[in-house]
């Protein structure tokens, strides 16, 4: 079920507040990482996993070495 939050000012930058049932049920809790990822639909925000995060560095340098290889297998 959708859940609405604001965003607001903080110092410098924007926060925004998770409502204290959503952390529950993920298991977060204050000062913990977080990924946000940019999908079509939106922003998808997932806990932060430190194998994902090395897999995505993996992914990133295998992309731009073989960028032309995936742009032909892209066609």
């Amino acid at each position: 079920m959708p859940k609405e939050t604001t965003i607001r000012r903080i110092g410098n930058s924007s926060g925004l507040t998770i409502p204290k049932d959503v952390l529950e049920r993920q298991h977060l809790s204050e000062g913990d990482r977080v990924h946000i990822i940019e999908t079509e639909d939106g922003l998808l925000i997932t806990p932060y996993d430190p194998d994902f995060e090395d897999a995505m560095a993996i992914y990133e340098e295998g992309a731009k070495t073989y960028r032309n290889a995936l742009r032909e297998l892209a066609q």
